[in-house]
Parts: C-alpha cells; sequence; structure tokens
C-alpha cells in the first residue's frame, strides 16, 4: 500500500528530477514546475503491489529511487523491471481503459505520481507533453515487437 510522505523534496528537485526524465526533456524549466506543483510523493514497501492488472487506472508513476516489476497475466516472464528515472502506469493518463499489467515494487521505492485529471489540464495547454508521452509508448511497444520476434510467434496447442 502507498503511503503519501508529503513534501520531501522541493518544487526545485522535482523540476530537475522531471527534466532528467526521457519523457519531459525538452520541455521549459517553467512548464517543468507547473507539472512538478501537481506531483506527489509516494513510497511502496518491497513487494507492495502499486496496481493490479484490470483495475482501473488514472496515475503516471516516476520511480526516484528503487525498482518496479511490471508483469501480465501471472506469466512467470517480466514484461519489465524499472528503476530510477523511469516512468510506467501512463497509459492510464491516456484513456479510461483498465491497467493492462500489474505493478509491484522489488525493493523499496519512492516515486512522483501524477493524476489524470490533473495531467489533463497540463495537458491540453503543452502539446510537447503529449508528444513525449507518445515516444515513451512508441519506444516500448518496439522493444515488446524486438523481444517477440526474437522469441518467435506465440502458438496454441
Amino acid at each position: 500500500m502507498s503511503v503519501a510522505i508529503g513534501r520531501v523534496i522541493g518544487t526545485v528537485e522535482k523540476v530537475l528530477f522531471l527534466k532528467s526524465i526521457d519523457l519531459f526533456s525538452q520541455i521549459s524549466g517553467e512548464d517543468l514546475s507547473q507539472i512538478a506543483l501537481i506531483t506527489d510523493e509516494v513510497q511502496f514497501e518491497d513487494g507492495d503491489e502499486i496496481f493490479h492488472q484490470g483495475d482501473g487506472g488514472q496515475t503516471l508513476f516516476f520511480i526516484i529511487e528503487g525498482k518496479v516489476r511490471i508483469h501480465a497475466n501471472g506469466v512467470a516472464d517480466d514484461l519489465a523491471v524499472l528503476s530510477e528515472r523511469a516512468v510506467f502506469g501512463e497509459m492510464a493518463l491516456l484513456d479510461s481503459e483498465p491497467r493492462s499489467a500489474s505493478a509491484t515494487a522489488l525493493t523499496d521505492v519512492v516515486c512522483l505520481k501524477i493524476e489524470r485529471d490533473d495531467f489533463n489540464e497540463i495537458l491540453a495547454e503543452k502539446s510537447e507533453i503529449a508528444q513525449g508521452i507518445i515516444k515513451v509508448l512508441i519506444r516500448r511497444l518496439r522493444s515488446t515487437l524486438d523481444r517477440q520476434r526474437v522469441s518467435g510467434p506465440v502458438t496454441k496447442a
């Protein structure tokens, strides 16, 4: 279960952190300060489920420290293991579909989170942010397709 830990890092530190994330690397400091104001810092303990596949989602997460396992359908193989500066849950900001995978803390984790409603207000004003999210999604899709090509086609028995 996440625990809100308040404003442990200030707005300036949040802006610097967000600027170091691929998603926001091309966004101005002034725009990032608006985004920093809508972020909340949360922490999860090792083994905590951050969200579950199939649940409704409306939160995007940025890992400040720790590792998060992204997994689906009870399959032993992870879709991804993410660490510092990684973004996850971004699809929840773009649609209201159920979560496509689960996220579990592999270590103690500290994240910044952004809720969909807050993000949509900024997104409406800043198309660069939408473009950044699209780039991240495309990169992840390509990575998944590349892994499938290496492992071969999925066949049904």
